[in-house]
């Protein structure tokens, strides 16, 4: 199919990526969890401000789980043939 602009044919998509994305999640918030035991340590010489955006982080990925599950997303992938 040529190009509406007329610069030749248009090259096709790439298929989409296969991502666990429970998986990217998990790693978020053990990224979070890691930084908040670190701003632990240090006490009062940080802001808690910073304490408390680990915090939501947390609680955000947790939140991000739920949605995942009741959509029925979590799981193991499944490659194409296999049912």
């Amino acid at each position: 199919m040529p190009d509406p602009r007329g610069h030749g044919p248009l090259k096709q998509a790439p298929p989409p990526l296969q991502v666990d994305t429970a998986r990217v999640v998990l790693a978020g918030a053990a990224l979070w969890a890691l930084t908040l035991v670190v701003l632990l340590f240090l006490g009062d010489r940080v802001d808690r401000a910073w304490t408390w955006t680990c915090v939501v982080g947390i609680v955000l990925a947790l939140v991000g789980l739920g949605v995942m599950r009741l959509q029925g997303q979590l799981g193991p992938r499944r490659g194409p043939g296999e049912e």
